[in-house]
């Protein structure tokens, strides 16, 4: 009940939005994002203003005249907020705020505000609270710094500086008891990848920036119904199916949180345990919306994101999707002979899955190992799992056991490897 009416009292927040970016190829993918963030948070934009800038302002991020230029646009039409498209630091935003007579949000407070609406599992909350403590704590300062001068200086520092320690002694207190509570998720999470490692499918990780499509294309290879909002992280938590593909193959599929330019250093510390699901992966897929302007921009901040996890030397399925939305058809075939190892796709309408399912596929069998046993009939049972796990070429019952011809996933290799033969003779 609280949190439908909090939802409802920010979504009458207005704002000036202030684009932050040097390269003016860059504007179209910087508005559209920045308004789409402030659509999922529930803010209002009602007037823009850009500022480019070779690098930030020490004390206010913003040059002296832009400040002037906000301060007014600001007080013309009457915002409750400025939303700064960049990350300030504490004294950067409160000097902002005296400058402009009102709230300022910068884009890793707005993104932490998503993140916190969208959590819904009891791993995903506590990582958005960890991440927003994380934010805050070095932030203490300039607000106890702007108490102290509001209440005048000689005889009144102390008790501000006491309360100040106060406050950071209980955020630390409370972040450590947040990192106690992620460390026995984790234990969780690794106890069911464990489990699932014993039914040896290969793994594969969706990812892709945030609205490419990730989980349209979860639900629609694995039947699931996970939500599928064009908004900005719609998914957070990590969810992993099991797909089962052509010619009797299969895999652990797991959808992945949306990344984005300048994913904020606190989420990707507070979200490393769900996030890391994609370096236990065998493979990944990529999911590119081709049908944005900015799909390359998009791309190259995914590979980023992936090279902060080392996981960007991981083979790689590329996916680009949303081509129903292409105005020529024929870019999307020029795109897949361009790309190896790459299919063009529209998770929505199904179009290419074929193309995919048969990606898939071969990936999988890349992933094979080809193996010759003698099984003892002691064991028959493990005959069955290479059938549930592999690709059974040749199976003979002899006196001596079972010989076995097979390509296996690396799991199942090394439960064969004990009754392996040089050849079949």
């Amino acid at each position: 009940m609280a949190r439908g009416l909090e939802e409802t009292q920010s979504s009458t927040e207005t704002a000036v939005l202030v684009y932050i970016n040097m390269d003016e190829n860059d504007d179209l993918m910087v508005e559209e994002e920045l308004e789409g963030l402030c659509e999922a948070a529930a803010v209002e934009p009602i007037a823009v203003i850009r500022q480019r800038l070779d690098r930030p302002h020490k004390g206010t991020y913003l040059g002296k005249g832009k400040i002037e230029e906000v301060a007014a646009l600001a007080k013309e039409v009457g915002s409750d907020m400025v939303v700064v498209d960049a990350e300030l630091s504490g004294i950067q935003g409160r000097n902002l705020e005296e400058a402009f007579e009102r709230k300022v949000i910068d884009r890793t407070q707005l993104i932490l505000d998503i993140f916190a609406r969208r959590a819904r599992s009891k791993e995903g909350m506590l990582q958005v609270e960890l991440a927003q403590l994380s934010y805050m704590l070095p932030k203490l300062m300039s607000v106890y710094t702007k108490f102290e001068r509001q209440r005048g200086g000689i005889g009144m520092r102390g008790p501000g500086e006491t309360k100040l320690e106060s406050d950071r002694r209980m955020v630390k207190d409370r972040i450590a008891r947040l990192t106690e509570d992620i460390e026995d998720v984790k234990r969780i999470r690794d106890q069911q990848r464990v489990s699932r490692r014993k039914h040896p499918f290969p793994f594969a990780s969706i990812v892709g920036y945030t609205s490419a499509g990730k989980s349209t294309l979860m639900n629609r290879m694995s039947g699931t119904e996970l939500l599928a909002d064009a908004m900005p992280f719609a998914t957070l938590d990590p969810t992993t199916r099991k797909v089962d593909l052509p010619e009797g193959y299969a895999l652990f599929l797991t959808d992945t949180v949306g990344f984005i330019r300048h994913l904020p250093t606190k989420l990707v510390a507070a979200f490393r345990s769900t996030l890391e699901e994609v370096t236990y992966s065998d493979f990944v897929l990529h999911v590119i919306d081709v049908s944005t302007p900015s799909w390359e921009s998009q791309r190259d901040s995914v590979m980023e994101t992936l090279a902060g996890l080392k996981a960007e030397d991981k083979p790689m399925v590329i996916l680009f999707n949303k081509i129903d939305r292409l105005k020529d058809p024929a870019e999307a075939r020029r795109l897949v002979a361009e790309w190896p190892n790459s299919a063009a796709i529209s998770a929505s309408k199904g179009t290419g899955m074929d193309d995919l399912m048969n990606l898939l596929v071969n990936q999988v069998k890349n992933l094979l190992t080809h193996v010759k046993a003698l099984v003892p009939y002691s064991n028959a049972a493990i005959v069955q799992d290479c059938y549930d796990y592999g690709r059974v070429l040749t199976v003979d019952y002899r006196d001596e056991g079972i010989f076995v011809e097979a390509d296996l996933v690396a799991e199942m290799h090394k439960k064969l490897s004990k009754y392996a033969v040089a050849d079949e003779a």
